[in-house]
């Protein structure tokens, strides 16, 4: 492969949907998977557009129960285009498909670049003659309601006639998660189909209970030598114009189609159908539009430079190029989330958990007013979370796992064991901590964009309510004078109770209790640096209660972390729990990433065990810099040695099976942090974790965004120690020699294209020039300052990894 592409040879079935999800392009608005455009969903091909923000509720009978889902819409596809051979004497052969027909140099390639798909193949009919066949799609970066697709055909050896059919299909369902297929999945009603003039087709439909309306409008048209003939149809749920077109041997001949995309969530529009058909009626042709789209490439990638050698950094830009795709600039105009799966398919529902924590990180120092966005879609749901505490007897704000449209808890009540074949009850929604990492990612784009503005305003809002939910959660045990969470789940997931328990939940999660703490301490700081009149305010609103904060400072400070054998547990009772025969499992099973799957399947349960699924404790180190985690623990009246750390994270480390794509990125930072040479192999399987599908078959459900992030944020904080904090860049570079030449340009307070460069032991900070002031950098052995227009390089002063 090339740099900068990432490409497929040959037509593999088996591996058809995950090539779909890779391929996938989108533009922040709405993305499209690289499916085949001739190809209808079924096994094999599943055609997905997906508009951000989109959802749509169904209630489906599932064991017995009436159970409620809200998922993100497959749209109508816009994609569709088939043809065939015509015989001289005017009889139509079969509608080519690849799975059916001989086809021969069957390629495809994403440059990523540019944001475009190409494929190309060869394809020999029955009669013997063959047709070489070059699609270019894209899903336009600058005008993000446009899709187009351009298809050209040249006949090989013979003159003749095909007909291409071009158009939109409304008969569609979400059918990308197989383990769904039986509930309902039909979200669209109301399908109609119309002809706008002479080259234009449309669908109008809307989703079945939300009622957003839906309008996609396609204009249709030969490049080159004219139609035999052309003609439009509109019936049921299929808009189409089809051609008769003659091929001359070795002549091209180009059908363009150019689709645009409505829903009744956009601004500055009377109706999304009229909008749809202006909008393609409007648009320029297949060349002006690709010239426009590389261009809005051009300036995405100038603000986001990345700069890792090999076979790292051909992956690393696959993972910021998906990254572009989901949140671009585009999506600061939108109230969205951000979803787990991006917006490449639809697993997990199209839902937002606490992805962002691993997404925000990065987008602060490129991209802050997407930041902006994604943080003010928690604040409009603040209502919602501040109804969902006091239902549980709580005050303040209570975030759910999973959100969607209106901020309601969207968790599921029950899910599926595909080994077994059984519903399971589902506890995931006592995964409380997600409320910390709200507040973490306030805490951070405030911190890296100098935001005081937001931090006083939506940002308060949201951190004094959530350390009001913490303070409220927190019981005083009078036996150990501490205070104590109970009920909880944390990041780990497999353990969402003590064995043989009639309750759900377990007690003081050392990473919530923690977590919780550091947001305790925060709402204290901003509540007292808050401007006289705005704290007013928010005593005035109940936003704030000045008598709350003696406590706050109490709960901050006093708040129980367990340990067990030298090292901090999980949780209360963690090494109590029966130790895996990890050899047997892995010797039985292979892979054993979803061993809580495997045991269920067994008749066995995962809570009896010191297993994890993912990083938990270790999610403090990817959190927090080695001084600030120290810093918390003192503060809580423990001691963190290095000792102590190292033992927790040697413990930890033999007793996770990695059932999430995001405890690779975890590990390989903290073993980055921790000086250790085996980061690498962290990392290194971070970065496969999604192109070569290492979760077995997750991927063609959908990317794992808070992984590709991840990954893009341990080059850019986790390898540099990059911190901002106190008006400064803090950095303090770890040696990992399989990634010791990099760089990259960051967007610090009111400098754009920073750059950060490392080679070896030499770190280069240049700033461009601007009216700025200059910027402070703080490194472990000394203080810079680099003034606008200015380039400094120093020597490193290096640990050894352990």
């Amino acid at each position: 492969m090339g740099e900068w592409t990432w490409e497929y040879e040959g037509y593999d079935p088996a591996t058809e949907r995950l090539r779909e999800a890779l391929h996938t392009l989108g533009n922040g608005y709405f993305a499209t998977r690289g499916a085949a455009p001739e190809c209808r969903g079924g096994l094999v091909h599943c055609p997905g557009t997906y508009v951000a923000g989109c959802y749509d509720r169904l209630v489906s009978p599932v064991a017995g129960r009436q159970i409620e889902n809200e998922d993100m819409v497959n749209l109508p596809n816009w994609l569709l285009l088939r043809f065939r051979m015509l015989s001289s004497d005017g009889r139509a052969g079969p509608w080519f498909a690849p799975d059916t027909c001989d086809v021969t140099g069957y390629r495809q390639v994403l440059d990523l670049r540019q944001g475009t798909l190409t494929r190309t193949f060869r394809y020999r009919a029955g009669d013997g003659r063959a047709l070489r066949v070059e699609q270019c799609r894209l899903v336009h970066m600058g005008d993000p309601h446009i899709g187009a697709l351009r298809t050209v055909f040249v006949a090989e050896g013979w003159d003749g006639r095909i007909e291409v059919e071009a158009g939109l299909d409304g008969n569609v369902m979400n059918t990308n998660v197989h383990r769904y297929r039986d509930l309902d999945r039909r979200h669209l009603t109301g399908v109609r189909a119309g002809v706008a003039e002479r080259r234009t087709v449309w669908l109008r439909c809307r989703t079945r209970t939300s009622e957003v309306g839906i309008g996609m409008a396609q204009r249709a048209e030969v490049v080159g030598p004219p139609p035999v003939s052309a003609s439009l149809s509109a019936a049921g749920h299929l808009a189409a114009r089809r051609f008769e077109l003659a091929l001359s041997e070795g002549q091209p001949v180009t059908l363009a189609k150019t689709v645009a995309v409505h829903t009744s969530h956009d601004r500055a529009i009377s109706d999304p159908l009229g909008a749809a058909i202006e909008r393609a009626e409007r648009a320029p042709d297949f060349t002006a539009l690709l010239r426009s789209h590389a261009l809005a490439w051009k300036q995405l990638w100038r603000r986001a430079e990345l700069e890792v050698p090999g076979e790292a950094g051909h992956v690393l830009r696959l993972h910021l190029f998906h990254v572009l795709q989901t949140l671009s600039p585009h999506t600061a105009g939108l109230d969205v989330g951000v979803p787990a799966r991006g917006l490449h398919g639809e697993a997990y529902r199209g839902h937002v958990f606490w992805d962002e924590l691993f997404v925000l990180p990065y987008l602060d120092l490129h991209f802050p007013e997407v930041s902006r966005a994604l943080l003010n879609y928690r604040h409009r749901r603040l209502p919602q979370a501040l109804w969902a505490a006091g239902l549980e007897g709580q005050a303040g704000a209570m975030y759910p796992w999973q959100s969607g449209s209106d901020g309601r808890e969207e968790s599921q009540r029950l899910h599926l064991n595909p080994r077994s074949g059984r519903w399971l009850p589902d506890h995931s929604r006592l995964q409380r901590h997600v409320g910390s990492a709200i507040a973490y990612n306030v805490w951070q784009y405030c911190q890296a964009t100098g935001d005081l503005r937001y931090l006083h305003t939506k940002g308060a809002d949201m951190v004094l309510q959530i350390a009001r939910f913490w303070a409220s959660s927190a019981v005083l045990d009078p036996a150990s004078d501490r205070y104590r969470i109970r009920g909880v789940v944390g990041p780990d997931e497999y353990h969402d109770a003590y064995p043989d328990a009639d309750r759900p939940g377990i007690d003081d999660n050392a990473y919530t209790n923690v977590t919780a703490a550091w947001v305790l301490t925060r709402a204290l700081e901003l509540a007292r640096s808050l401007p006289l009149r705005r704290r007013q305010e928010l005593v005035e609103r109940g936003g704030l209660d000045t008598g709350e904060l003696p406590l706050w400072e109490e709960i901050s400070r006093r708040l129980t972390v367990p340990f067990h054998r030298g090292v901090i547990s999980q949780f209360e009772g963690y090494g109590e729990l029966t130790e895996l025969d990890w050899d047997r499992y892995r010797e039985r099973y292979g892979d054993i990433r979803r061993l809580d799957r495997i045991l269920e399947a067994e008749g066995d349960v995962v809570n009896r065990y010191q297993v994890s699924k993912q990083a938990d404790v270790l999610m403090l180190g990817y959190l927090f810099s080695p001084a600030e985690l120290a810093w918390l623990f003192e503060r809580l009246g423990y001691r963190l040695s290095d000792e102590l750390w190292q033992r927790t994270v040697d413990y930890y480390l033999r007793r996770t099976s990695h059932g999430s794509t995001l405890s690779e990125v975890v590990h390989g930072w903290v073993l980055a942090r921790a000086r250790r040479a085996d980061a690498w192999r962290y990392l290194h399987e971070a970065l496969e974790g999604d192109v070569a599908d290492l979760q077995g078959g997750t991927t063609p459900e959908g990317i794992h965004l808070g992984a590709m992030a991840g990954t893009l944020d341990l080059v850019q904080r986790g390898l540099t120690g990059l911190e901002t904090r106190e008006d400064a860049l803090w950095l303090d570079p770890v040696e990992l020699p399989e990634l010791s030449d990099f760089g990259f340009t960051l967007r610090y307070r009111g400098h754009w294209d920073i750059g950060v460069r490392v080679r070896g032991d030499e770190l280069t900070i240049s700033v461009p020039e601007s009216e700025e002031s200059a910027i402070k950098v703080v490194l472990p052995d000394r203080t810079l300052t680099v003034a606008p227009g200015e380039m400094i390089s120093v020597r490193l002063t290096r640990r050894q990894s352990g």
